[in-house]
């Protein structure tokens, strides 16, 4: 028997949003897929074809890049951070929607006009996002890598900025900051390996044709 295909899915918040998603597409994961309190990686589902491993959003596309998971859901900033050769993106889930954007603290917004920015130092996990989104600006950016508590990188004086997922804006909020530029609007997508698309098309396309289909049923049915 041929070994299951793997689809890499992000922990946190998307879960509640891929759920009907999988259910659409005909894969059932195993109760403890969607249990927060499990630390287990790895999930049967109800098709002996398909199992699930559930890990860190950015590390879905390596995951799927490298061929260890043949499909993979990821948001779209993971794709534009990485630009992975290796990865096909054929379908617009229709979930995680969010976008990544420029914050700064409230007091310095009050005072502040973008347009005349010439350098920055921005706090951000997306370096490769921020500076070509200020480059193509002719503002240079000096990024600091982060990979979590943004917020608290101007309250301490580590950057003036934070380029970052914003959703409803109230973590900003809640830490004296607010949006002062869009960068991109994000939203989910399926990932396949390039790879793997072409040897077990057979298998894969039929996948990929059923995710298609349950984006759209999710969509129709907001």
């Amino acid at each position: 028997m041929p070994q299951p295909i793997i689809l890499a899915v992000p922990k946190g918040r998307i879960l509640d949003e891929v759920q009907p998603l999988l259910t659409r597409a005909g894969i059932r994961p195993e109760a403890a897929f969607f249990d927060d309190s499990s630390r287990a990686l790895q999930f049967k589902t109800d098709r002996a074809d398909i199992e699930l491993i559930r890990v860190r959003a950015f590390d879905v596309a390596t995951f799927v890049a490298h061929g260890a998971a043949q499909l993979g859901i990821v948001g779209s900033d993971v794709l534009m951070e990485f630009d992975y050769s290796e990865l096909y993106a054929p379908v617009d889930l229709g979930i995680g929607h969010c976008r990544i954007s420029v914050a700064e603290p409230r007091d310095m917004a009050a005072r502040d006009d973008p347009r005349e920015w010439s350098h920055v130092r921005v706090a951000t996990k997306y370096p490769h996002i921020t500076r070509q989104h200020f480059e193509a600006r002719g503002v240079q950016a000096e990024c600091v890598k982060l990979n979590g508590a943004m917020e608290i990188a101007p309250v301490l004086g580590l950057a003036d900025r934070i380029v970052d997922l914003v959703s409803s804006g109230k973590t900003l909020k809640e830490n004296g900051l607010v949006e002062v530029e869009i960068i991109a609007q994000v939203s989910a997508r399926l990932i396949v390996n390039r790879a793997a698309f072409k040897t077990r098309a057979e298998t894969l396309g039929p996948l990929v044709a059923a995710f298609r289909t349950a984006a759209d049923g999710v969509r129709d049915a907001a």
